[in-house]
Formats: structure tokens, sequence, C-alpha cells
């Protein structure tokens, strides 16, 4: 900051030229500072010239938007001039301005505090960007703790699917060691071969959700990170492996369920791991909330000739359509009053699918059961 007056005690009319480094605002400049210069002859005031580059905080306290712009500082209230005919405008302004300034100096005597020094007025600008800094840096803190809280429970959710397949894999094997029981009977090595292959499968399922937690862990994100790799992909046999892989959970209850699966079902474009915690996910609500000896229908269709369309159906107590929406949103429960429940399931689901560029929704009615339904595509 450059100062073109010659007088260092304070003058009721204050004046800040702000410039900048623009070779096309060169002469314009100089015309404004030479004019100000002959004025300063006939009515002594007290002239600035500032550089923006040097005084960011400064050009941003007086809101500018364009250089250069002349900035009458005192007597109150302040005042802007910007544009291409400053001289003009200066001009134009002059005599009121000295008429202000002698009209202060008669009713306020100068007092050595009379304005806020320019320079405290930019480190007071600086500390406020600072301070409006560490605001958003204490809010984005706050939001990562959110996310790792919230990580480690859908963590807990996901887990629970297949945990559950490999305990019963392991439960299969270990009733097939055990002699003059029926599973040992029907425990050929082909099967053992088959829910070995299953349980090595779900245990890669939930190596891959851990490391994923822990990369989010490291990157530190504000937000959960879904990673995402797709490639082709079989999804009908996948559906049909997992539904087999539940067949406990669904025996259990005395419920029926259909899998309904074309033949000529196209490969998609997906990740097997993502994919299976949506459709297990799905499953396992629907196992959850249809009553005993209820039923259950998966099917798959090729809806068109880029996407393919997943449907999973109970006969439950149904979904009001007013929430057909919201069910979607972290922390809403399908049913408030199931503690089991952790409310974060469909939100996971509508994440990935949206991942994989696909649509997920649901049709349902109070007492009628629902489907939810997902499109996927296909693999081109």
């Amino acid at each position: 900051m450059t100062h073109s007056s010659t007088t260092t005690r304070e003058l009721p009319l204050q004046l800040l030229l702000f410039t900048d480094q623009r070779p096309t605002s060169r002469k314009q400049v100089a015309e404004t500072c030479g004019h100000l210069q002959d004025l300063q002859k006939e009515f002594e005031f007290q002239l600035e010239v500032v550089d923006v580059g040097e005084q960011p905080y400064l050009a941003e306290h007086f809101r500018l938007v364009a250089t250069p712009a002349l900035v009458k500082v005192n007597p109150q209230p302040q005042q802007v001039l910007t544009g291409t005919n400053l001289v003009e405008q200066i001009n134009r302004w002059w005599q009121r301005w000295k008429d202000s300034a002698v009209d202060f100096v008669e009713g306020h005597p100068l007092e050595s505090d009379m304005s806020m020094s320019l320079v405290d007025a930019a480190e007071q600008v600086r500390l406020a960007d600072k301070v409006f800094s560490l605001e958003q840096q204490c809010e984005e803190l706050s939001e990562l703790l959110k996310f790792k809280d919230k990580a480690i429970e859908i963590l807990a959710h996901d887990l629970r699917s297949p945990l559950s397949a490999v305990s019963a894999a392991l439960e299969t094997l270990e009733s097939g060691q055990k002699p003059g029981t029926v599973q040992s009977m029907r425990m050929t090595p082909e099967l053992e071969l088959r829910v070995l292959s299953h349980a090595r499968s779900q245990l890669r399922t939930m190596d891959r959700m851990i490391a994923d937690l822990l990369e989010q862990d490291a990157h530190q994100p504000t937000v959960p990170r879904l990673n995402v790799t797709p490639r082709r992909l079989d999804f009908g046999s996948l559906c049909q492996e997992l539904a087999e892989s539940i067949r406990d959970q669904w025996t259990a209850k005395g419920q029926e369920m259909t899998v309904d699966i074309p033949q000529d079902l196209p490969p998609i474009h997906g990740d097997r791991d993502r994919l299976s915690q949506v459709v297990l996910n799905l499953l396992d609500n629907a196992i959850k909330y249809t009553p005993k000896e209820g039923k259950i229908n998966f099917s798959l269709l090729h809806r068109t000739s880029y996407k393919i369309q997943g449907s999973i159906c109970d006969t439950g107590p149904g979904i009001p359509e007013s929430a057909h929406e919201s069910i979607f949103q972290e922390g809403v429960r399908l049913d408030p009053e199931n503690n089991s429940g952790y409310g974060i399931g469909l939100a996971v689901c509508r994440q990935l699918i949206r991942a994989h560029h696909g649509k997920i929704w649901v049709s349902s009615r109070l007492n009628e059961g629902s489907c939810f339904h997902f499109t996927l595509p296909v693999y081109r």
C-alpha cells in the first residue's frame, strides 16, 4: 500500500484508489492519480493507492467487483466509484465531498481514532476469513465423526447376512461328519465342495466390506464412499446362489420362496460383491417382514435391450404410499417398533444401485405385501 498524500495527520476526506497490474488499466489509473493530485492542491485530503494483488482482504472488505475503483472512506457514508470514466465521476461528486468534509470538521472535531486504520481493517477481514475457514473445518470433522458411526453401523448390518451364510455352511459340514445322521447320508464330495466354495465366497464378501471401511478411514472422507468395480457378470446365476444361501432362514419360518429367472437372461455390467449386498439386503427384509408360512417371489426379467429388472415381492404387512420414498433414507425403519432393524439397509441398496446407473423403487399397499424393484445395465 502506497501513500500519495504527503501529510501524516488525519484528514476529514479519505479516499482509497484500488488498482491492479493489468496493462489495459494502467492508462486509466495514471489519469485518475494525476487528476486526484491536482485536486489535492485546492483541497487537502488523504489518498492511499492500494494494489488489490497485495491487499486482497481490503478489496473483499469493500466488496469490490472491478478495478480500478475509488472508495470514499470518510466522511460517512462510504461511496464506491468504478468504471472507465472515473475522472468524470470524481468531478461530479467532488464538490459534495468537499462540503461534507467541511461539515464534518465543524460538527465533529477530529480525533486520532476518527477512523479505523486501513491496515487494521484488512487484518480484521483476514481474521474473519480465518474464523470462517476454521468453522468449516469444524463442521467437516463433525460430519466425519458422524460418518464413522454410520459406517460401523452399516458394516454391522451388512455383515449379518454373509456371516449367517458362513455359519450355516459350517453347521452343514459339521452335521455331515457325524455318523448316523440324515445329513451324513446326503453329504457327497461334490456337495462338500459346493458348500465350502459358498463359505469362501461369503468370507471374501466380508473381507471386502471391512477393507472398504479401512480404506475410507485412511482417506478420511466426510461422506461415505462406495467403491464399485463393475464387470461382466452372470447375474442370474448369482441370484440363484444367493437365494439358496439363505434357504435356512426362510424355511425356518415355513415360508415359500419361488425364484423365477429366465435361462436367456443376458449378462449385466455390475460388481458381484456389491450387488450381492443389495440382493441379500432385500431378501433379508422380505424374510423378516413376511409372516410365517408366507410367500416370497424373486424374479428377474429382460426389461429392455439395455436393462434388466429384478423384483423381490412378499406377503408382508405392506408399506404406506406416503413412505415409499422415505424408506430409502438413512435411519428410516420399515417397522419403527422393530428394534432389530437398523433402518439403513435400503439406503445402502439405493446408493449401490445408483452407483450401477440403475434405479430402485417399491410398490406396496398396507396389508397387501410389498415389491421392491431395481434395474441394472446389460453388459454390451
